[in-house]
């Protein structure tokens, strides 16, 4: 019989001691979990806020249409690399110090951003945004953290709350725009400018939210918890061969079904949905609608994104990721459809709803079967290697929409958006099952 163990003058039980233990690491988990869901809407109010108004300041200040997507393709090229580099950074400094280094690159982009419209540098505007991406590319891996921390059945979950701390932030933000345009006016700023300034608030509080409530030793939180540091889930009878710390990304799509298709259904669906939403700004514009309406869309765009995500994480633990991802496709290209429609912004803004809700099934369901056909030990490197070719999918959509609805116009543009999302329906359609007790895929 084992022997009773001491703390001070109280003899208790081994048993006790585990289940001090597991108390204490269910609070973990939850500290975690909540911190990063208020870091996450703080900075997606930061970014989302300044989406739309970025790419009418490209337009005023380059006096051209068609360059209505590159903010957002400017953005997503700092965002894709900094994500392969925020890999490496993780396993070196850890997923705390690196998150709050996001925070000050979104100040520090947001900053240079707003005071090159002040004095009209159309370069400058864009290194500005540029850094802006690193600050992006660091904050999307805040969703492994709490996956990493969760076993498998909860995982789906875990992670979508962590998104759905993004709803207030990307809701909020966009409506708030025109009023930090406004604001900014009565302190003599261009209309452009205000948004930037309070972006970059944002992203500094969203830094000491990180760096303050972060404080916990997460590869030991992970081991206990999650199933100790080197247990994978499977995919195959090629598991084994998946542990490797070295092996480059190229040998995972080619080996890993599950991999494969989780990498090419988040980088896909991201590249339609950041068509069909960096469009919408400017199409809006040419049909007189007010920025206000322009906000309102974004604002139910990101809603669909964002609100929904705990019912698809629980919809993706419960009947399988590669369901969830071939439903979120399928919804996906239904947005990219209706969103040339009608010019009535309810039309437009329910299409755009969709778009959003669409790229949800494919993200969280994603993301989830990324991390279950990972093991722990090369997962940080890999997830970083998938937020950048997410974020590249996502640049050759924004930089195409200004592109394509100038010289093609939306419904064409739509009829393409639909075409890129039946990728991920494809793939979730042909790809293997995994076996049922490492996923319900």
């Amino acid at each position: 019989m084992p022997e009773p163990h001491s703390s001070g003058m109280f003899v208790f039980p081994p048993s006790c001691t585990l289940r001090s233990m597991l108390s204490t690491d269910q609070r973990a988990v939850q500290r975690v979990t909540i911190a990063l869901m208020l870091a996450q809407s703080l900075a997606s109010a930061a970014y989302s806020s300044s989406i739309a108004v970025n790419q009418l300041a490209a337009v005023e200040m380059t006096g051209n249409k068609a360059m209505g997507g590159l903010p957002t393709t400017v953005v997503l090229a700092g965002s894709a690399l900094m994500a392969y580099f925020a890999g490496k950074l993780v396993g070196r400094y850890g997923r705390r110090n690196v998150l709050t280094l996001g925070g000050i690159f979104g100040a520090l982009g947001s900053a240079i951003s707003g005071m090159s419209v002040i004095i009209g540098n159309t370069l400058l505007f864009f290194v500005g945004l540029f850094v802006l991406g690193f600050a992006r590319g660091i904050m999307e891996q805040a969703r492994y953290t709490v996956a990493e921390i969760n076993p498998p059945d909860r995982r789906g979950y875990a992670l979508s709350l962590v998104v759905w701390g993004a709803t207030i932030g990307a809701v909020g933000g966009p409506l708030a725009a025109p009023y930090a345009s406004a604001l900014g006016l009565r302190f003599g700023l261009p209309y452009y400018a205000g948004p930037s300034f309070s972006t970059a608030l944002i992203y500094i509080i969203t830094g000491i939210v990180i760096f303050v409530l972060l404080r916990v030793d997460l590869k030991a939180l992970a081991a206990r918890v999650a199933g100790g540091p080197t247990q994978p889930v499977a995919e195959s009878s090629q598991a084994s061969s998946n542990q490797s710390i070295g092996r480059p990304i190229f040998e995972v799509l080619r080996t890993n079904v599950a991999a494969r298709t989780a990498l090419i259904s988040m980088a896909v669906g991201q590249a339609c949905m950041v068509l069909m939403m960096s469009c919408i700004s400017l199409h809006m514009k040419d049909h007189d609608h007010p920025l206000t309406d322009i906000a309102a869309v974004i604002s139910i765009h990101t809603f669909g994104m964002f609100f929904f995500s705990p019912v698809v994480g629980k919809l993706t633990d419960r009947y399988g990721r590669r369901t969830v991802i071939l439903y979120g496709a399928g919804i996906l290209m239904l947005g990219a459809f209706l969103v040339p429609v009608s010019l009535n912004t309810p039309v437009i803004a329910f299409a755009e709803f969709l778009v959003g809700l669409g790229w949800s099934g494919c993200y969280v369901a994603g993301s989830a079967l990324l991390t279950d056909a990972l093991g722990s030990l090369e997962r940080a490197r890999l997830q970083g290697a998938n937020d950048a070719l997410v974020n590249i999918g996502s640049a050759v959509g924004g930089l195409s929409s200004g592109i394509l609805l100038q010289f093609v116009g939306i419904w064409p543009l739509a009829m393409i958006g639909m075409l890129v999302a039946s990728v991920p329906l494809i793939m979730a359609i042909t790809s293997s099952r995994q076996p049922r007790s490492a996923t319900a895929m």
